[in-house]
């Protein structure tokens, strides 16, 4: 009898869950024994933390490629229920989603588990301001190709020069509004190049917070606002946005932004699946876990990445929202799984990752490079952090592109990676 282990997500948790299941089974034996299922709703891993980028080109990665070697299947559909006590999963085909017939046409099926691993990542969090419905992001890559075409679409000769046309605002001054906010000049003068037009750029980065950046930690607040004034971006801090719309963005207090282009950057929550668990939630919408990553009241339940909120060490230091987390914690909770259908529940590992970093791009400028958990090491800052910034977004956070069975295997171990070297300066 084959038992089945069912991922929920392709994202850097799922996949690395589904890597490091098929992993554990071989190192088991358990190659005939154990089935490993990936459910996602598109064929692509694809690397998020990229999407602010101009370039989107390499941003995805064909799951097949991954997971296709290592014996893993691929179901392309979407999870919308969870029966723990059946032990389902009732997912809606992908392709047949939006089809609002889509219960009575045979695209809704159940899939039994033995164990779940759920690593359905977390989305835009968009606050309750009208019209931000309407603006821009780069939480997704489809979301990234709707900028993308935005931005073309101003540089098409013709168009009247009008105000707000060659500005955008940014809404929301963390870790991503910072990493877009010093892209986009560059990206507004390329566009208004090719209209031929002659008016000033200009970006906005709104934050809530006094001093736009200052949740980045004081050793990077010097790096952040030496690379925001020389890409010309201006920033509002301690500001609150009254309303959005195509035309620009209104401030609580009345001050009017013309901007054709607005992008929310105002962080993330759970994924919403996990609240249909009927667990305790926290402020994120993440369900707890333990030590093992085991769901905490669910038997047979495994959580990873930004869906889950596991002790990161002994000092009270909960898991961050990033690949950064997410990588491992799939390695770890896929092995677990493993071990505990095996009957080997001594084996599974316990999480930890004591050791947290930053390192954030800023642009032609360069990047910043923290250590802490408060970010209060500065470890490299400009074109030195910028080269270890480019060795973790073009390979440190991808999985092996080979096609080589062994070579994703291996990388699947369910380890803590050592943190990111500094690099020399190119």
């Amino acid at each position: 009898m084959v038992s089945r282990i069912v991922v929920i997500g392709g994202g850097f948790a799922g996949l690395w869950a589904a890597a490091a299941a098929a992993r554990a089974r071989t190192e088991f034996g358990l190659g005939d024994c154990v089935a490993v299922t990936v459910i996602a709703p598109d064929p692509f891993h694809v690397i998020r933390v990229r999407c602010y980028e101009a370039d989107l080109g390499d941003l995805r990665v064909p799951l097949d490629d991954v997971l296709g070697p290592i014996g893993v299947e691929r179901r392309e559909a979407r999870a919308i229920d969870i029966d723990p006590a059946a032990r389902t999963v009732t997912v809606e085909s992908a392709a047949a989603s939006a089809v609002s017939s889509a219960a009575s046409s045979g695209v809704v099926e159940t899939l039994a588990y033995d164990r779940l691993i759920l690593a359905a990542g977390s989305l835009l969090w968009r606050p309750e301001i009208p019209g931000i419905a309407g603006a821009f992001d780069v939480d997704t890559f489809a979301g990234a190709q709707a900028l993308a075409a935005h931005l073309d679409r101003l540089g098409d000769p013709g168009g009247p020069d009008e105000a707000g046309r060659w500005t955008a605002v940014v809404i929301g001054g963390g870790l991503v509004g910072l990493e877009l906010a010093c892209e986009l000049p560059a990206r507004l003068a390329a566009a208004r190049d090719r209209a031929g037009a002659t008016g000033p750029v200009r970006t906005i980065l709104l934050d809530h917070a006094r001093e736009v950046g200052s949740a980045m930690g004081a050793a990077a607040l010097p790096g952040i606002r030496e690379a925001l004034r020389d890409a010309g971006v201006t920033c509002i801090g301690g500001a609150r946005v009254g309303a959005v719309d195509r035309a620009g963005v209104t401030l609580a207090d009345g001050t009017r932004l013309p901007a054709w282009t607005s992008v929310c950057a105002t962080g993330m929550r759970a994924s919403p699946l996990g609240g249909t668990l009927g667990l305790p939630l926290d402020p994120l919408g993440r369900l707890p876990v333990d030590a093992f990553l085991a769901v905490q009241g669910l038997a047979g339940v495994y959580a990873a990445g930004d869906i889950a909120s596991a002790a990161a060490d002994d000092a009270g230091h909960r898991t961050v929202m990033s690949c950064q987390h997410a990588r491992p914690m799939g390695r770890f909770a896929g092995f677990n799984a493993v071990c505990d259908l095996a009957g080997r529940p001594e084996r599974r590992l316990r999480f930890a990752a004591p050791d947290y970093v930053t390192v954030l791009d800023l642009g032609a400028w360069g990047a910043v490079y923290t250590a802490g958990w408060d970010r209060g090491t500065l470890v490299s800052s400009g074109a030195a952090a910028k080269a270890t910034k480019r060795i973790i977004n073009g390979t440190r956070i991808y999985p092996p592109l080979d096609r080589d069975a062994a070579s994703i295997l291996a990388a699947a171990a369910p380890i803590i990676q050592a943190a990111p070297a500094t690099q020399a300066a190119r």
